[in-house]
């Protein structure tokens, strides 16, 4: 009896430690939010661009996709101006785990497991910028898809920032019917090569305190 006890009282502390770091992030990321309109855009840009893509001619795709180019455009500029103000935010506080559940506080003790936020904003702008642009030059159904998944891993990136790995993954595959492998197979081939060398990278110097 006192074992399961002893259990369930540490169950109840990790789980308020595990609430309260969360926390943290939300209201992190959230204050950089709240001043953009960026949830709003991309909700715009993905009910759009599958709407486009669904779209069998090529003539009627175009036609969807030019009345897009303004939100296109404030999309990219507005998560450069996120990646900008995070990035003065401290290494303590733009911390991740790369686990695939919350470890609250994991820069106090684990720090090979850590992955900083800000670069991976840095890897979503440019490679938005990127697709935007069109560098690829893809027809107009391609660089749609190209950027519905660049959108889809950047959401997936704050949810994974706010909650964990395994949550952005539910979230993703609840909101799109879209796992991640396949989301990250469909963005573009510098952001692939990007995102995989931030998630293998650990952190250099001491752990943070």
């Amino acid at each position: 009896m006192e074992t399961v006890l002893t259990l369930l009282m540490v169950v109840a502390v990790w789980q308020l430690l595990r609430v309260r770091y969360q926390r943290t992030h939300i209201a992190l990321l959230g204050h950089h939010l709240a001043s953009l309109q960026l949830e709003r855009h991309i909700e715009t840009l993905t009910q759009g661009h599958t709407r486009a893509i669904q779209e069998k001619d090529e003539t009627r795709q175009i036609q969807v996709l030019e009345t897009f180019g303004l939100t296109e455009r404030a999309v990219a500029a507005q998560v450069q101006s996120l990646a900008d103000a995070m990035q003065k935010e401290s290494a303590q506080d733009t911390s991740m785990s790369a686990l695939p559940f919350c470890v609250p506080y994991a820069e106090r003790f684990l720090p090979s497991a850590l992955r900083d936020f800000r670069k991976l904003l840095h890897i979503h702008a440019a490679g938005l910028r990127h697709a935007l642009d069109n560098e690829g030059r893809w027809d107009a159904k391609t660089r749609a898809y190209h950027l519905s998944a660049e959108l889809y891993l950047l959401q997936h990136s704050c949810h994974w920032f706010c909650k964990s790995r395994a949550v952005a993954n539910a979230r993703l595959l609840l909101r799109h019917q879209v796992n991640h492998q396949k989301v990250l197979e469909s963005v573009t081939a510098m952001t692939r090569a990007s995102y995989l060398q931030w998630v293998q990278d650990a952190p250099s110097g001491p752990a943070v305190h």
